[in-house]
């Protein structure tokens, strides 16, 4: 069995791969961690992996041949995408890699359709008793209200409108927009859990962790809390059909009523998902030891609470 890691759309995702490649040492001392990028020259994590590769855009229809091919080159056992764009195709072609001795780190094409149009995510949520914010009519609405597309990602295309004065002709007449109740931030706090589902498709572990600050859409300043997000997920979310591998839940929780709003799924590792790694969440370990290993694993909720989290820039220099 081949056991190198492939990352996918590596970007910026630098504490991704050290996670990944301090993990699978400690397993396999030999093995390698590369990456994938359509610029790797400013890449960042591209310099950090062992190697990284030039491909296409993921909607190009060369692009999974070219990852087939490097899998073949590299000795590659695991693919682990990151960004969303990828993850259909990837669940599409999932069981050709798998044929190859690949493993892709993705759920089914089912729970990823789910996730990617947040008009299923909130079925879904309302289906495992979790609530959704109240939709609000745009011909007819009250105010303040929130609106965002039902495909984006990355905090894209998001609009609080607080008056109405401020809804315009073009948000009416956007087709993709969604509207919603304006969730107050001086009354809810914002929270993404990493969540980590087996190949049984049962949870193993949940951090959730407090979004204190957010830039360009990702948590910079952050706090794993336990309680008491921890418990309410687990038993609304036990089991999730189609479910595999890392996913992060976007929800808002009010702490003095201790009433939850789901937001969002993810279907991959969060872009946030360092801080449950240095709390003791090692999802990179969970795959390996499955996949790998083929272990069964365990729920755990060994991690460490209150850890907090404070980003900053640094530079990579070639």
């Amino acid at each position: 069995m081949n056991h190198n890691v492939l990352i996918t759309s590596v970007g910026q995702r630098v504490a991704l791969v050290r996670c990944f490649q301090d993990t699978l040492r400690h397993f396999f001392a030999e093995a390698k961690v590369y990456s994938t990028d359509m610029n790797p020259e400013y890449a960042p994590a591209a310099y950090i992996s062992d190697g990284c590769f030039k491909v296409s855009r993921v909607t190009d229809s060369q692009y999974i041949d070219q990852l087939k091919m490097i899998c073949i080159d590299n000795k590659i056992g695991m693919i682990v995408p990151t960004i969303d764009t990828e993850l259909l195709i990837l669940a599409e072609h999932k069981s050709d890699f798998e044929e190859m001795g690949v493993f892709v780190s993705i759920s089914s094409r089912e729970f990823i359709s789910i996730c990617r149009d947040k008009r299923n995510t909130g079925a879904f949520f309302e289906q495992h008793n979790i609530r959704v914010p109240k939709s609000i009519d745009k011909n007819n609405p009250s105010f303040p209200f929130f609106a965002k597309p039902y495909d984006g990602s990355l905090s894209t295309n998001l609009h609080i409108v607080m008056t109405p004065d401020e809804l315009t002709k073009e948000l009416v007449k956007d087709p993709k927009l969604l509207f919603m109740e304006y969730i107050d931030s001086n009354i809810y706090k914002e929270y993404t859990v990493d969540m980590y589902y087996g190949l049984d498709n049962k949870v193993k572990c949940i951090v959730p962790r407090e979004r204190i600050k957010i830039r360009a859409g990702e948590i910079n300043k952050g706090i794993t809390e336990k309680k008491p997000l921890t418990q309410f997920l687990y038993d609304r979310l036990e089991t999730i059909a189609g479910c595999v591998g890392s996913i992060c839940l976007q929800v808002f929780l009010n702490p003095d009523t201790c009433d939850v709003i789901g937001i969002e799924i993810n279907p991959r590792f969060g872009g946030g998902y360092p801080l449950a790694y240095a709390a003791g969440a090692n999802y990179a370990e969970f795959l390996i030891r499955e996949l790998f290993l083929g272990e069964q694993l365990e729920y755990t909720d060994n991690w460490k609470d209150h850890l907090l989290m404070l980003r900053y820039d640094d530079a990579v220099f070639v």
